[in-house]
């Protein structure tokens, strides 16, 4: 089983794939985690990644192909994985399908989610992230705040905004979505293996709503 996730900052595809790991036992993987857990280990790609990163630079595409290739081969990931924020471009796509193939494997379901862009920015802007890497909670001080102001429920650490979730930050952040990303719907549009949900308050349906149906199709 192989599930990606698509959608613009905001829309909550980190709530809807982690009720899907926890309902289907299927690990979901970022590129941010790969990247850190071979910094962390010192391995060549991860020393290559980490002098990208280290200059605010984006990984080049070669570079993280190589890193998702070698973590698909990870014993934890033989039975499924969900994806989230690989493939960002169309030729990461074409060659996740072909590293899948040498597996006897292919993509089986791509959830592209959508949500207004004030909702986004209603979102993002409020959102804070417990900053215990153990931990890394999310709150929303609208939506879903803490019960102490500033202090994660789980853990007592400090909640912090990220940098890129603040209003000067995320015009530039939709843009190059739209720019980099948006064209993989129809990649997989043609494909066929594309379900696009819509994720908004206005529309009363959110992220658990989309990941209940999800799991319906795997039952």
């Amino acid at each position: 089983m192989v599930i990606i996730m698509l959608g613009a900052p905001g829309t909550g595809k980190g709530t809807v794939a982690s009720i899907l790991t926890e309902k289907l036992g299927v690990p979901q993987v970022s590129t941010g985690d790969i990247f850190r857990a071979n910094i962390k280990e010192g391995t060549e790609l991860g020393k290559l990644a980490e002098s990208y990163m280290s200059q605010g630079k984006l990984v080049p595409d070669d570079v993280t192909i190589d890193l998702v290739r070698n973590r698909l081969k990870e014993d934890d990931v033989k039975n499924g994985i969900i994806l989230d924020g690989f493939p960002r471009t169309v030729l990461q796509a074409q060659e996740l399908d072909k590293m899948l193939e040498e597996q006897g494997r292919k993509v089986d379901l791509v959830i592209n989610l959508t949500t207004p862009r004030e909702e986004i920015f209603e979102r993002l802007v409020n959102r804070r992230v417990c900053s215990n890497s153990n931990c890394k909670t999310v709150y929303n001080i609208v939506l879903n705040p803490p019960k102490v102001e500033g202090i994660c429920d789980k853990c007592g650490g400090e909640l912090i905004q990220r940098k890129d979730d603040r209003k000067e930050t995320l015009e530039a952040r939709l843009e190059d979505y739209e720019k980099t990303t948006s064209p993989l719907v129809d990649y997989y549009e043609e494909k066929g293996n594309l379900r696009t949900e819509i994720v908004s308050k206005s529309a009363n349906r959110m992220g658990k709503d989309v990941a209940e149906d999800i799991i319906k199709l795997f039952n």
